[in-house]
Parts: structure tokens; C-alpha cells; sequence
């Protein structure tokens, strides 16, 4: 059994390929997905926030089975703030066939769901996109969006500019511009798309500056009690998430406004197999929000993805060659 390196995940797939394979797996809703368990835990006194431990399975008909264990700590400074492992297993036999670094399956599989929903939500001709953080979902979104939409500006804001010009650096090789955004509202009315991707509790995106035609991508706010976006926002926007019903009440997005009776849970107007499966119309003028919570058939997709293509490749170099 393989061990499979975050860099090795990330040479192995490109993003049209991992958003064309949800896409497929969304419409044909084969992989059966248990609901996930949350643990939350407080591990020192030093640390402000709680810990989370995320169990996620998933397996597919005469297929692979596959689990994710991931720690959030969103106190980490010098270390990633999502850590841990995906073990990919033969469905049939149960044999393990390779462990790979979950944290680049679940940046890669997260920025690819966020660009297979702006494909269905985005305007058509968006150029100008806004990445709200600076951790490691920024550039791979960027990367993302820029894979279904023709990106050609893209604006970092970040609590440290240090921080974003490194997101910048890291997505030098893009074909577009990216600037340091020192201000989220200057951002937002330029921006044809806004993606945040933060673990702030209190919203950083207000209803009050949405422009007339604009997507937005929230990505953070994993818990119930985080949110990036105000309730003037979500209730002004065509809102989407990845997988309903689970989504209604794992963010405080979705969760806290529809406790606080701003919204309804039928204010939802769709998720990702609806979309995929033709059920839920497309909207791509006004404002457009998709919610992304993370689901178990995405890491499935990706990380059987990575096995199918480096074994692909291996036995490609292994074939003998007919003189």
C-alpha cells in the first residue's frame, strides 16, 4: 500500500478533469454517503478555539471505498489548519490500496466543487475575481474558477498582506492579473465573483455591497456557529449548496439565519446533484450564492481519480515494447 504526497496528489490531477468527475458522479449518484461524525474537542488551554476531528466515509457499487480523517485546528499558526489522511480501500475485498494526504484531496475536491456550482451560477463572461483569505483553499479556488470562467484580474484580501502576496506568488503562472485587496468592499463592487475561504465566526461579506450581477462562494464556516456572510446577504441572493438537507445545519450560513427565521430551509434553492442532473434551472444573471459544507463523494472522486491515474501511469512505464 502506497502513502501518495500532498505534491504527488497535486501533479496527478488538473482541475477540468476533477470538476468533470464530480460532475458525472453527481448526476449518476452511485457512491453512497453516510452522514459524516464532527468531534469537537479542546486539546490545550493555550488554544482559543476548539478543535474538530471530521470522519468521512463514502463507497460506490462494485467499487472503491474510501475514508477521510481530518483534524481542524484553526488555531494553528505554523502548521496547516486542516491535517490528515484519506485511506482509499478495494470496496469488494476490503484490501487498503493507498493512503494519501487528505488535506490537498480536500483543497482540490472543495475548489472543484465551488467551480462545477459557477459554472451552473456564475455570470458567463466573469473576469474579475475577489479571493476573501489567504489559507490553502485560496489559490487552488483561484485555480478552480479560473478553469470554467475566463478570469483575467483576480484581488487577494487577507488579514496579513504578507499572507496574500504569497497567494499571489503561488498562482503566478495563472494567464491573468492579482493584486493585493486592501479592502472588501472596494473588492466586492469590482469583483463578478467573491470566494471566501476563512474560519472567521462573524460575517466578512454584507448584503449592503452586493453588486446587481455577482456569485458568490463561501467556503469557510464549517460550524454551526461560523459564518462569513450577514443575513442581508443571504436573503438577497439565489441560494445553492453542495448536498442538502445535512448543509441546513452544519454552517452558521445557512444554520443561524434559518434559526433566526430570516430564511427558510425551502430559501435553498437547489445543490449540486440537482444541478448536475438537470432538475434545477440555471442562474446566471443576478445574485447567485452557492454554500459549499464538503461532502464524502467529492474526496471519493478525487482520491480515486489520483489512484486510477498514477496506476495509469505506472503500468504504462511497465509495458514491454514490441521491437
Amino acid at each position: 500500500m502506497n502513502f501518495i504526497s500532498a505534491e504527488i496528489v497535486r501533479k496527478t490531477i488538473q482541475y477540468p478533469q476533477l470538476i468533470a468527475a464530480l460532475r458525472k458522479a453527481f448526476r449518476n449518484q452511485m457512491i453512497q454517503v453516510p452522514r459524516r461524525h464532527h468531534h469537537h474537542y479542546q486539546y490545550t488551554q493555550t488554544h482559543h478555539n476548539e478543535n474538530t476531528l471530521l470522519l468521512m466515509p463514502a463507497w460506490e457499487a462494485d467499487g472503491f471505498l474510501g475514508v477521510k480523517t481530518v483534524v481542524v485546528a484553526p488555531d494553528n499558526r505554523e502548521q496547516p489548519s486542516i491535517q490528515g489522511q484519506y485511506t482509499l480501500f478495494d470496496g469488494s475485498t476490503g484490501t487498503p490500496r493507498a493512503i494519501m494526504d487528505a488535506a490537498s484531496i480536500t483543497a482540490m475536491r472543495t475548489a472543484a466543487a465551488s467551480a462545477l456550482a459557477a459554472d451552473y451560477l456564475a455570470p458567463a463572461n466573469a473576469h474579475t475575481l475577489l479571493m476573501v483569505g489567504t489559507g490553502t483553499l485560496a489559490p487552488e479556488l483561484i485555480r478552480a474558477h479560473s478553469s470554467v470562467r475566463p478570469i483575467k484580474e483576480v484581488l487577494v484580501w487577507g488579514r496579513s498582506t504578507q499572507k496574500a502576496q504569497r497567494v499571489i506568488d503561488k498562482i503566478a503562472d495563472l494567464p491573468c492579473s492579482a493584486s493585493i485587496c486592501s479592502d472588501i468592499q472596494q473588492g466586492m463592487a469590482r469583483a463578478d465573483i467573491v470566494s471566501c475561504a476563512t474560519l472567521s465566526k462573524n460575517p466578512l461579506l454584507h448584503g449592503k455591497w452586493l453588486r446587481p450581477e455577482q456569485h458568490i462562494d463561501l467556503v469557510g464556516a464549517y460550524r454551526p456557529d461560523m459564518r462569513e456572510a450577514d443575513d442581508q446577504l443571504i436573503k438577497r441572493v439565489a441560494l445553492f449548496t453542495d448536498v442538502l438537507p445535512h448543509a441546513l445545519t452544519e454552517t452558521g450560513d445557512l444554520h443561524i439565519p434559518i434559526q433566526n427565521g430570516v430564511i427558510r430551509e425551502a430559501s435553498v434553492l437547489g445543490d449540486l446533484p440537482s444541478h448536475c442532473q438537470g432538475q434545477t434551472p440555471i442562474h446566471r444573471s443576478g445574485v447567485t450564492c452557492f454554500k459549499s459544507v464538503g461532502h464524502a463523494l467529492e474526496d471519493l472522486v478525487a482520491a480515486r481519480l489520483v489512484y486510477s491515474q498514477l496506476k495509469r501511469a505506472s503500468e504504462a512505464k511497465t509495458e514491454p515494447c514490441n521491437a
